[in-house]
Order: C-alpha cells, then structure tokens, then sequence
C-alpha cells in the first residue's frame, strides 16, 4: 500500500493512503539502523510503503521510504552531530516573522532562506501582527519586504489576529498563496503562527483530531511537523516553534552560492576560493560597500560562515 506521512509522534507514524484513509503504522526496525546522521528516519511529508499485517486494526508497518525530491532541515536539539528533516517533498516554504513582540532576527530568517535555497525549496516571508506596527515600523517593515523581494522572496503582511478585523487582517493574501500546493509554514515560537494556520483552516480542531486519534497514546515528542489537509489537493504542515536554526550540509566554500546577490557575483572575485571576509579584490565586499548588496544580509553570511568555521 502507498501512503504520506502526515503525523509522526517519534514511534508511531500516522500514514494516509490516496483515498484519505488514515493509518497508525511503525516503521521497520531496519530502518533505524542505516548510519543515517539524522535523529528522525521518517519526516511528514515522506512517501511510504506498508503493509496491514492484520494483527491489530489500522496498524501497519512501513517497509519502504520513497526518494524526497526536497526537504527542509536543521541540525538537532539534542544530538549535536545528527540534522533533524524538519518535512520532506514540498511545494514551498512560507516563514512566518514578526518585527515587534518578539522581533525575528536577519540571521535567523536568513538561516531558513539558506536552506530552502540549498534544497531548491521556493520560499516566502510571512510578515505578521500588522495590528501592533506603528508608522515607523510599517515604514521599516516596506524596505525589508522590498530588499527580500529584490532578491526573489516575495512576502505578505498580515495580522492574524486583529479585533477589528474579525478572522484576521489581509489573511486571505495568505490563503491565496496555498491551493495546490504543499506548503510548510514554520517560524519562532510567539510569531503567532499556530493562531494564522487557525484563521486558514477554520475546521482545525477537526482535522487534528481525526489525525491525533491515529497517535501515539504514550509519550509524545513535540519536534516533529503535522500536515493538514486544508482542500484538496492542498496541504499545509505545521511545525513546532523553531528556536535556532543549525544549517546541515551547507559547505563554507559554498555558502555564497545560496545567497541569490552573492550568487550573482561569483566568479567576479580576484580569487577563485574567495570567501568574501578579507580578500582583496573581492566583487562581494565591494558590493557591500557601494551600498549594493545589503549590510544585514552579509553579516548573516559572516555568521553562517563563522558557524561552519568553528564545527570543523
């Protein structure tokens, strides 16, 4: 049988079949023992194979892991030299940030955007609490929208929760960006995520509970993502507030290339191993420094270099 993980609880895994089935399944415990450097074999997301030995009702065992074509990663909480796969197979990946009441950093957005780049996952900034801006910071909050979206990143500014707009302000900008699509939708705990996936999915408590019924009855692990249906053909998985977002995989020597503005100017260099820091001659550098390529945005790569710098 053929499914996709759309739950996962750290030993049960919640799998729906192409008629909307659910199943409880447990992976095959050969699985867990490939060398694979990630704390989680499975993601939501993934495309499985299983079987219904026919032992219990609805609980089957996944014997198969389709290829992902892409997933978003970070490197894990607890096991310093294991990534966590965040969700697999997606459309695209929508941050969601706010500038006030708690600001979201550069370096973390910037963080994200290196990894959807690195997966060649399209990825779109989701501005919100719009109701708490004064003018300054609406003014503020245009020129970083406009500086993303020089760079290919299109954003949206909403309030998902606004009395004086019942259902949220400008969510249907949200909404519009979904159907058909496979969408994940992750940012810091406080940004007011899990209140704008409830003004999306009206019908939230009943999704999630028809899949929280397939759960795990004992001990839950709150790391792991939960994609909902919201029409058909139309997923939105939601994730747990992320704190720190570890890159995985992403070479110093390469880290320019996922910078769209860096990326434009290799090969510019003096020097073909350039890492944009202290070199003479460097295209980037010079670019920061004419005011073309944007300050906040070379020292999140600083950042991420130092980072990667310091781990081997």
């Amino acid at each position: 049988m053929h499914g996709v993980v759309v739950k996962s609880t750290g030993s049960w895994y919640v799998v729906r079949e192409a008629s909307g089935q659910l199943h409880r399944c447990r992976l095959r415990g050969r699985f867990k023992n490939q060398g694979l450097k990630v704390s989680n074999p499975l993601a939501v997301g993934d495309l499985v194979e299983f079987e219904l030995p026919g032992q219990a009702e609805g609980a089957g065992v996944i014997h198969t892991i389709g290829p992902r074509r892409n997933y978003i990663i970070r490197r894990s909480v607890h096991k310093t030299e294991h990534a966590h796969i965040v969700a697999a197979n997606l459309d695209q990946a929508l941050l969601v940030v706010t500038l006030v009441s708690p600001a979201t950093s550069f370096g973390f957005i910037d963080r994200f955007l290196v990894t959807a780049e690195a997966y060649h996952i399209p990825a779109r900034l989701i501005f919100n609490k719009s109701d708490l801006y004064d003018d300054d910071t609406l003014d503020y909050q245009r020129q970083v929208a406009a500086m993303y979206a020089s760079l290919g990143y299109e954003s949206v500014l909403c309030a998902a929760h606004c009395p004086a707009h019942p259902g949220g302000q400008n969510v249907a900008a949200v909404a519009a960006l979904l159907p058909g699509q496979t969408s994940l939708l992750s940012g810091h705990s406080g940004v007011g995520k899990s209140t704008l996936i409830n003004a999306l999915v009206p019908d939230l408590d009943l999704k999630t509970a028809e899949i929280s019924a397939f759960s795990d009855k004992g001990k839950h692990t709150t790391t792991f993502a939960e994609m909902l249906e919201v029409a058909p053909d139309t997923y939105l998985i939601d994730t747990p507030g992320i704190k720190e977002l570890g890159l995985v995989d992403v070479p110093a020597a390469e880290l320019a290339g996922y910078f769209p503005e860096m990326r434009a100017l290799l090969g510019q260099c003096r020097y073909h191993n350039c890492q944009h820091t202290h070199e003479p001659g460097c295209a980037v550098r010079e670019a920061v420094d004419a005011g073309r390529l944007a300050v906040p945005r070379y020292e999140s790569y600083l950042s991420m270099l130092a980072d990667e710098d310091n781990r081997h």
